[in-house]
């Protein structure tokens, strides 16, 4: 029989799945098939899936039941997956436990299952956890068709903005000049250089920068990408004048650094800038201090403003695309 599916190449259907999985479109009583190449994802309801998606009618296979977290807890858990782990974000540690427990019980294929123990700190950027199944908080993450070793223990990355991640790469054209300016273990790097790009990727956090250099040999890119272990502020003079485009993920912060993208940005460059901001006016403060560092010598043109997610109430985390272009 046939159902509404949303058909995707396969190398994007892992970011297509957990978009209409967030959005409870995932119709869990058909599989997701492969043909040709192709993903075909069964929806619940067609016209409720975003215009960017395509919707077809085609005949998955009827799912085999399975049992879930929720088919033993009585209600529905929130996780997200990681590679092999799954991670949990709960308060009560006594919940927390059932719900790994509940995992392990299922058919859910996990190696670990850690609960979130503090928020993201530091100037790494990392988070402490409560290992709560396994004993190894490293992983394979695969994106896009891309893979990405890391240790979540020792670095910092989400697997919640694959699609951002996607919607900046796409804009690279091949022969680019890329800078990653905080670059982690390469999420940004490896599939810009895929693009066609030439890539410099750099963080102050020694133990992503391994797992950077290793992730650019994993993906046969390690010829497109320098990693540089470092703070950005100092690695700029090796680098001045030399960026077509600048990514700026960090998100508290990045403003602080805008005197060093104006020193890597060529005479026309891109740059992504990502910032937290009130709903009020998310955007405007983020292009003034743009402004602020940029002019007279650039003239300032915004590309795109780009909500990327909620963060906290009333707070966004935005990314603002301003094109640098240097007056004559």
């Amino acid at each position: 029989m046939n159902v509404p599916c949303v058909r995707v190449p396969r190398e994007s259907g892992e970011a297509a799945r957990r978009r209409l999985a967030d959005a409870g479109l995932l119709d869990h009583d058909h599989e997701i098939t492969v043909a040709e190449g192709t993903l075909y994802i069964p929806v619940v309801d067609a016209d409720a899936v975003p215009d960017d998606l395509a919707v077809v009618d085609f005949e998955p296979p009827t799912r085999e039941t399975q049992t879930t977290p929720a088919d033993l807890l009585g209600f529905e858990p929130s996780y997200e997956r990681l590679g092999d782990i799954v991670i949990l974000d709960e308060d009560d540690p006594d919940r927390a436990r059932e719900i790994a427990d509940a995992i392990v019980a299922s058919d859910l294929k996990a190696e670990t299952v850690v609960n979130r123990a503090s928020k993201v700190k530091g100037e790494l950027r990392v988070r402490d956890w409560d290992v709560l199944v396994g004993d190894s908080t490293e992983t394979v993450h695969r994106e896009y068709g891309h893979e990405f070793r890391l240790d979540i223990d020792a670095v910092y990355f989400s697997p919640r903005l694959a699609t951002e991640r996607h919607r900046v790469v796409e804009a690279v054209r091949e022969g680019e000049r890329v800078f990653d300016m905080f670059a982690g273990v390469g999420p940004f790097a490896v599939p810009a250089a895929a693009a066609g790009a030439e890539v410099v990727a750099c963080d102050l956090n020694e133990v992503a920068v391994s797992y950077l250099r290793e992730n650019a040999e994993r993906n046969d890119l390690a010829d497109r990408i320098t990693a540089i272990h470092g703070d950005v502020r100092e690695v700029a003079a090796d680098y001045k004048g030399w960026a077509d485009r600048l990514i700026m993920n960090l998100p508290h912060s990045a403003g602080d650094f805008l005197d060093t993208a104006v020193r890597l940005a060529s005479d026309e460059c891109v740059v992504h800038l990502y910032d937290i901001q009130h709903e009020d006016d998310p955007f405007g403060p983020g292009l003034a201090a743009v402004r602020a560092a940029a002019e007279p010598t650039y003239e300032v043109d915004v590309v795109n403003e780009h909500v990327v997610r909620s963060y906290a109430p009333h707070e966004y985390n935005v990314c603002l695309d301003v094109r640098l272009t240097k007056r004559a």
